[in-house]
């Protein structure tokens, strides 16, 4: 490996501009760069492949968590990242490091001789080659945008597939009913590859199990196959009529509870097949996984010192109808301070239908635009949804105007410490940590 002088950053700006469109789901573009780069989507370790519209993020946190406390090295592949790129390439174990990453992308740029490839494309195809020359146990490799077209897919032979819950997002590319959505998520399943599949809403598990039925890939579904409740102060897992008493994990919300089973279920296959990854591996995973800005509480930094004694400060990325809805079931249950929403969202999203299932909880909100983000809503947009969704909304230039403002009118009313909790997007939280100056994200 040549060293790379030039920063990953500017390697990265001029990738963006090789097609005219972010997104543009197809595999040809890549499939024609990976073979001038000698296909290294051929030589990866087992991969993991998971798609679904909410709690991807979290099931891998999960069980690459489960799969190192089980002495497995681990890859991982995800995006979006919050603060900087690297965090998208985990290789066993490690961020991906600038000079490595700058070479692999340089390495890309020049094998695609200029021709139209997206930057999701074209960055998945240098952490295809990262993953190749460097040795792992296992590949855990999150879908970008849908499943069928994503350029993740043109992995032919997983060791097992997981869907997590599917809902209403990304309409614009992936169509419009939970069906069409639902059918694109399941493109990711193969013939003879196990499935791990999520709680779904009906419609969404008939498509899915319509397309494995064709295909011949065998589904072990929440529901049927398998499922998880509470346990006194744990949770337990059922599956085949065994239970498996586990702790709750440390990733905090109700929903937690399903992702984790969805964790367990996939760890239990994988160990069918070889992978020694066992009961007390897969406890101790859900209590020391971690994935920032998933209701992350925010306990030091710059932001967190705006606040005055006594207040928390929290920080979540869910951005649709589902998210909102679970969170809004966490936060139900978060009656013991007053609780202030700071939101913002991009302007492709549905701010409405994100919003309306928090209504009944929080205190107030205050509306932001995400900083830097050209597609985002502006403040007073911002605010605009949220009054139509039942909020008291302010419209703020930023999030630390936000913090100070309604900390002031807290102390001018003598209302008791409060809970912020700041949400709406993925982009707004990794500008948050960014903002908040919190420790490297490799550790």
């Amino acid at each position: 490996m040549k060293t790379n002088t030039i920063p990953s950053d500017v390697i990265l700006e001029r990738l963006l501009h090789l097609h005219p469109k972010i997104i543009d789901l197809s595999l040809g573009r890549l499939e024609r760069l990976l073979t001038l780069l000698g296909n290294p989507e051929r030589s990866l370790p087992p991969v993991v492949h998971v798609a679904g519209t909410n709690g991807k993020g979290s099931c891998i946190a999960y069980l690459r968590a489960m799969a190192e406390t089980a002495g497995l090295s681990v890859h991982v592949y995800s995006s979006p990242h919050l603060v900087r790129f690297h965090e998208r390439i985990r290789l066993a174990g490690k961020l991906i490091d600038e000079t490595r990453l700058s070479d692999l992308l340089e390495r890309c740029e020049q094998a695609n001789g200029g021709e139209p490839i997206t930057f999701f494309e074209i960055t998945t195809a240098a952490a295809f080659l990262a993953f190749s020359e460097e040795p792992a146990d296992i590949l855990l490799l999150e879908v970008g945008l849908g499943g069928r077209l994503d350029a993740t897919n043109v992995v032919s032979h997983p060791a097992l597939s997981i869907i997590t819950p599917v809902s209403l997002d990304h309409m614009q590319y992936l169509g419009t009913t939970l069906e069409s959505i639902a059918f694109e998520k399941a493109g990711i399943l193969k013939p003879g590859v196990p499935a791990v599949i999520g709680p779904q809403p009906a419609l969404a598990m008939e498509t899915i199990a319509r397309h494995a039925k064709i295909i011949a890939a065998p589904l072990h579904a929440f529901g049927s196959d398998w499922k998880i409740e509470s346990h006194g102060e744990g949770l337990v897992f059922t599956c085949n009529g065994t239970e498996e008493v586990v702790p709750r994990p440390n990733l905090y919300g109700t929903h937690q509870a399903e992702n984790a089973g969805v964790a367990l279920m996939a760890a239990r296959l994988l160990e069918k097949q070889g992978f020694e990854i066992s009961a007390s591996a897969r406890g101790l995973g859900l209590v020391s996984a971690e994935w920032p800005a998933r209701l992350q509480h925010i306990t030091a930094g710059t932001l967190a010192s705006l606040l005055p004694h006594g207040w928390e400060l929290w920080l979540d990325g869910g951005h649709n109808e589902s998210a909102g809805k679970a969170l809004a079931a966490t936060l139900g249950a978060w009656s013991d301070k007053p609780l202030h929403l700071i939101y913002g969202m991009l302007n492709t999203k549905a701010a409405g239908a994100f919003l309306a299932p928090l209504a009944k909880s929080a205190h107030n909100l205050q509306a932001v635009a995400i900083p830097g983000e050209p597609n985002s809503l502006s403040a007073e947009e911002a605010a605009t949804f949220a009054r139509e969704a039942g909020f008291d909304a302010t419209a703020f230039p930023s999030v630390p105007d936000a913090l100070r403002a309604l900390t002031k009118a807290a102390a001018n009313s003598s209302e008791p410490p409060g809970r912020v909790l700041i949400c709406g997007s993925l982009y707004l939280a990794g500008r948050v940590l960014a903002l908040n100056e919190l420790p490297d994200l490799s550790a």
